[in-house]
């Protein structure tokens, strides 16, 4: 997994949460769990909000990143963070509720990555999951692009950056067998970005550190110079010097049988 710069990730903080704030208004509210996991936690936003709202529940933090987590760990909360990477997860008992936020789509093979998911829920446990649908996105193309061809295309060579998500129907196959009931939907915000290069400045935070991670320090500016090139016409500055950035999000939310 990149290394991950807190700071950054939060520079455009209102726009990153708000798909986290709109699935837990899915999480029923009905639900009284006792085990709660936050997969893919970074700062622990999430985690601290669900220990809120769940003051009785046992709830667990879990993300690869140690900077990501020493922000979390400031938290008042009492919370259990744990360093460790989700594809390796296997919690010691059933859990009633596996909430995660953009942070799925960096592991591959969601046929068998959900069902093991929703086979670790207790009965009428949920898993509710948000995952950015980043491959296809221009941004991630262009990127890809960019790492591709240039001095620097060897070492970029084999990033294991995001991955394709399954179309939705993929994920009701995975997870109908094993779960009563299976809500899908996607949303597509539109992000409102100011300042120099906005979308390179968005990607810095999330899709651009794996190649961060690997370019040498005297190719970064000439790579980013690159990118920044490829995005421009895709991304054009608006008559009032604003950027949009279109942003594509699928959502999961399935009560285990």
């Amino acid at each position: 997994m990149p290394t991950w710069d807190p700071s950054q990730y939060e520079r455009y903080k209102a726009y990153r949460d708000r798909p986290a704030l709109d699935l837990l208004i899915q999480v029923p509210e009905g639900l009284e769990p006792r085990e709660i996991w936050d997969l893919g936690c970074g700062t622990g936003e999430h985690a601290a909000l669900l220990k809120r709202r769940h003051p009785e529940a046992v709830v667990h933090g879990l993300d690869s990143s140690t900077d990501m987590l020493a922000r979390a760990r400031q938290r008042p909360e009492d919370i259990d963070w744990v360093s460790a990477d989700v594809a390796d997860w296997a919690p010691d008992r059933p859990v009633d509720l596996i909430f995660s936020n953009a942070a799925l789509h960096w592991l591959g093979d969601h046929e068998r990555l959900f069902p093991r998911l929703a086979e670790r829920l207790s009965s009428g446990g949920i898993l509710a999951c948000q995952m950015p649908v980043s491959w296809r996105a221009p941004q991630h193309t262009l990127l890809r692009e960019t790492a591709a061809h240039g001095p620097w295309a060897d070492a970029l060579a084999g990033i294991d950056g995001v991955k394709p998500l399954l179309e939705p129907e993929g994920y009701y196959d995975a997870l109908a067998p094993l779960c009563a009931d299976v809500d899908l939907w996607t949303t597509t915000y539109l992000h409102v970005l100011d300042g120099e290069d906005p979308v390179v400045e968005w990607m810095k935070g999330s899709g651009l550190r794996p190649y961060l991670d690997a370019v040498s320090p005297e190719m970064q500016a000439p790579f980013l110079d690159a990118y920044r090139r490829r995005l421009a016409s895709a991304f054009p500055r608006r008559a009032d010097g604003s950027t949009l950035l279109p942003f594509e999000r699928l959502f999961v939310v399935a009560r285990r049988a």
